[in-house]
């Protein structure tokens, strides 16, 4: 069984589950688990571990549309040292404080490899789901796609402070904020443009046709990436970016623009059924947790 199957085991079984975070009486919950095995790479500092713990539940919320209010952390290492918990602690202080929420603490444990949990809460007042997406609506997505695959990539050609700066993404809150009030769906894009589209396709019973052109590869995979394709391949499937892929009506996009402080791309629109790439299927591939 893989992560996916497992999710719709939880979802038959817990109703307020929610889709990227549970909304109950105006509240919105997320919790994410990050393994060092599948999530941090060699050379990932306590202080970006606990940044992004955090922020990976903070993703979430944006996501909703919710504003946070208060965040949790879950430190587990192998053994505790001072100066990491320290530093895992001010990370996740600063990234809360970053979106207006407070960090007030959470549990510590002792496992095998480094573990950590990030829960956060906020408030909402329009939440977004995934199932809302109508026919003939734009796609749009917030920023670029890449910066995951490209902060990898560093850490792995041994450029650890650029990696770590990488992985110190803020959480899109304020986009979030200004989307959902337009929004039919929206989705974070943690497990990829790819990915994402097809849970959201799924929830809202529905189809896409993205035009390939449209979506905003970052730059600097340019740089680290000499071949086409695989730059191709690195910005639509290997997600964990974490920018908002939401769905307009088409009307409303270029307010939108206006709206919010971070480039917003129209990469597509929703159709009645099938992924497509320009003529192509899209392919149902992304991040998933092993």
């Amino acid at each position: 069984m893989d992560e996916r199957a497992a999710l719709r085991i939880v979802e038959s079984l817990v109703g307020a589950a929610g889709d990227d975070a549970a909304i109950i009486d105006g509240q919105a919950v997320s919790v994410d688990m990050l393994h060092e095995t599948s999530d941090f790479p060699e050379g990932v500092t306590p202080y970006t571990a606990g940044w992004r713990a955090i922020s990976v539940s903070l993703s979430d919320l944006a996501a909703v549309g919710a504003q946070p209010t208060v965040t949790l952390g879950v430190y587990s290492p192998p053994q505790f040292e001072r100066s990491a918990l320290e530093a895992f602690i001010n990370g996740a202080i600063d990234a809360s404080t970053r979106v207006g929420a407070e960090y007030v603490g959470g549990d510590l444990d002792i496992t095998d490899e480094l573990t950590t949990v990030g829960i956060a809460i906020g408030k909402v007042d329009q939440p977004v789901g995934r199932s809302g997406a109508n026919e003939g609506d734009a796609i749009v997505v917030t920023g670029t796609l890449g910066r995951g695959a490209i902060a990898v990539r560093k850490f792995e050609a041994g450029a650890v402070e650029e990696g770590n700066e990488l992985f110190r993404f803020t959480p899109r809150i304020e986009p979030g904020r200004y989307l959902a009030s337009e929004a039919t769906a929206m989705i974070d894009s943690s497990d990829g443009l790819a990915r994402s589209l097809h849970l959201l396709a799924e929830a809202s019973d529905c189809g896409f046709e993205i035009e390939e052109a449209a979506i905003p590869i970052d730059p600097q995979l340019e740089e680290i990436v000499s071949d086409a394709e695989e730059r191709r391949s690195l910005g639509i499937f290997w997600g964990e970016d974490f920018e908002l892929i939401a769905t307009l009506p088409p009307d409303t996009v270029d307010d939108m623009r206006s709206s919010i402080d971070i480039p917003l791309h129209q990469i597509g629109t929703v159709t009645e059924d099938g992924l497509k790439l320009d003529d192509a299927s899209l392919p149902d591939r992304g991040f998933s947790h092993r």
